[in-house]
């Protein structure tokens, strides 16, 4: 994975080290903060799948085992919370 996507990560190293590009980054989003609006803090880390060959997966995925389905690579609590999800994880289930 490193090898396959070195410039986005060396694009997240820079953007880390440089509050000025962190800046235009994030005013691509809101365009309206300005650095003075920002503090230093401390870094998350973003767990990241990948399927068999290699590619990030952008959504989660649920995958069935023997006895178990597992809901890999969710995105945000309100994924987990989602009816939606819920009702087929559900169905998978009683099947």
């Amino acid at each position: 994975m490193a090898l396959k996507y070195w410039r986005s990560g060396i694009g997240e190293y820079y953007r880390s080290l440089s509050k000025p590009a962190f800046t235009r980054a994030l005013q691509k989003l809101v365009p309206e903060i300005a650095a003075s609006d920002l503090q230093p803090a401390g870094a998350g880390v973003r767990a990241q799948a990948l399927d068999r060959s290699g590619r990030l997966l952008d959504d989660f995925v649920i995958v069935r085992s023997d006895r178990m389905i597992h809901v890999c690579n969710v995105p945000s609590p309100a994924a987990t919370a989602s009816l939606v999800i819920g009702e087929q994880i559900v169905e998978m289930a009683l099947e």
